[in-house]
């Protein structure tokens, strides 16, 4: 399978890869007395990441580069790394944490929403984007003297800080001294925040109301357990009629969420955002739950897995919403809808960190591999989906082909492009890339939500592309490639990427 040189993937000598692995050296350095492991721990048994993974050097890089498009130099590159690194994981003083925020964290196993910000970097900036998420935890819930408004004082397991929140009225019957939900220790999501800073008339930053707030539930506590038995599992998708839900019947259901998709929609005012969320309830029945124009924040709040009760759904028909259904009906969310939400914990697994490491990349944690540890050098942990696919969207090494196997997700890959079409049998927007690196090649198939094309990438350009799932293909044909055979195929909802002209 000879190449022409134009061709041929990167080396080793790739000044971009020794690059990235300069400036991971940078961020998580080698301790004295850890020996090479590269802030790795490699006895065998338990690995924790001291440093960040490649995939997210190599994006934070390449972000960089864009948002300074007249030119970057190291010292930008390395500065703007070491403060992504280090606001991504500020962490609070523990004497200032309220006490109810270190009770619930002994416990605490979510993994954090991608869009999630903490309440110490809102001080920090006095800025709070409408598309961010915060998890938080009510510390207090009280009336402001003199009003009939409700607040709550929020803090989050990462920060030092609490924040007052005005809440919506939409949730003022759940703040009942006596039988309320929302009350100390309970957490929540929220999203579509506006900040009010201090200079607007208050003595200290605070939320502004806001309609997209999620509670949490933990079917593991008696009094959830008993809430979700009691109020949300007497009705069912089968049981919703439309000529009740039109003359006034409201529904409590749950399910799980199975899928969360992306549309746009033609409106009479222009292009509409739809999030089609699809659940699945207990009888295995499933209907469509959409979200409109600023609703679709929401799915912010959201993940695959996750049990989600919806009290007081609009019911509308899937004809009117031009939903591609074979249900009749869908859910919207409407003026009286309250969402709760038991939030799928992932699951860890160790993966091996593999010799291809040391073969190709010259990893410094290979560098101590004692012999007497066979085919494995240390383990790194990390989380399973709902479906047992491995993300590995934080694997501290660089993914090569020799290494993809089935149920991973999140994958990124670099190599140059050695052959690049559309697919035209079918109606989607689909591109097939043929990716090289220095163990293989492998077919990328990239599937985009919205009209899209690849542009000026073509043959002969190094690429970068992130978010990818790898899985077996439905005939489990192998593909020989060289000296590997391969049984993957990639698919990717939502990619951006970048490329350098050998």
């Amino acid at each position: 399978m000879e190449m022409d040189e134009q061709q041929q993937p990167p080396q080793e000598d790739d000044p971009f890869l020794a690059f990235v692995d300069y400036a991971r050296s940078v961020l998580s350095p080698v301790d004295e007395g850890e020996g090479e492991g590269g802030g790795y721990e490699t006895n065998g048994h338990e690995t924790e990441t001291c440093g960040p993974g490649w995939s997210w050097i190599v994006s934070r890089i390449l972000r960089t580069c864009i948002a300074y498009s007249s030119g970057v130099t190291k010292a930008i590159l390395l500065s703007d790394l070491s403060q992504a690194w280090s606001e991504l994981h500020r962490s609070g003083a523990p004497n200032r944490r309220p006490e109810i925020i270190n009770q619930l964290k002994k416990k605490h196993r979510r993994t954090k929403l991608p869009t999630t910000i903490t309440i110490d970097c809102i001080y920090e900036k006095n800025f709070l984007s409408l598309s961010s998420t915060l998890e938080a935890v009510i510390v207090d819930a009280f009336v402001l003297p003199g009003t009939n408004i409700y607040m709550l004082t929020l803090g989050d397991f990462w920060s030092s800080n609490t924040i007052g929140l005005y809440l919506h009225r939409r949730y003022y019957d759940l703040v009942d001294p006596r039988n309320g939900i929302l009350k100390k220790g309970r957490e929540v999501f929220l999203t579509g925040c506006y900040l009010r800073t201090a200079r607007e008339g208050s003595g200290c930053p605070r939320l502004l109301p806001t309609e997209y707030l999620v509670i949490l539930l933990d079917d593991d506590q008696d009094d959830d357990a008993m809430l979700i038995a009691a109020q949300f599992c007497s009705d069912s998708f089968s049981s919703i009629s439309l000529d009740e839900a039109n003359s006034g019947v409201s529904y409590s259901l749950y399910a799980r969420i199975e899928s969360i998709e992306s549309m746009e929609v033609q409106g009479v005012f222009g292009n509409v955002q739809r999030k089609e969320i699809t659940l699945v309830d207990n009888d295995g029945v499933q209907l469509k739950f959409l979200l409109w124009g600023e609703q679709v924040l929401l799915a912010n709040l959201f993940s695959t897995g996750s049990m989600i009760a919806i009290d007081r759904p609009y019911i509308a028909s899937s004809k009117e919403s031009a939903v591609q259904t074979t249900s009749e009906l869908c859910l919207e969310y409407g003026s009286a809808t309250q969402l709760y939400l038991v939030p799928f914990v992932q699951h860890e697994e160790q993966v091996y960190v593999p010799l291809t490491q040391s073969r190709y990349q010259g990893s410094k944690v290979m560098s101590a591999l004692d012999p007497t540890q066979g085919p494995k050098v240390s383990q790194v942990s990390l989380p399973c989906d709902s479906q047992g696919s491995i993300d590995f969207s934080n694997y501290p090494f660089r993914s090569l082909v020799i290494d993809l196997r089935d149920k991973m997700t999140s994958i990124s890959l670099y190599g140059i492009v050695t052959e690049i079409f559309r697919e035209t049998n079918t109606t989607k927007i689909i591109f097939s890339l043929k990716i090289k690196d220095t163990t293989g090649a492998i077919w990328a198939k990239l599937y985009f939500a919205r009209s899209w094309s690849l542009g000026r990438l073509g043959v002969g350009h190094i690429v970068y592309i992130s978010g990818l799932s790898c899985y077996k293909t439905k005939h489990n044909k192998y593909v020989e490639f060289g000296l590997i055979k391969l049984i993957n195929v990639m698919s990717v909802q939502d990619i951006h990427i970048l490329f350098a002209v050998m």
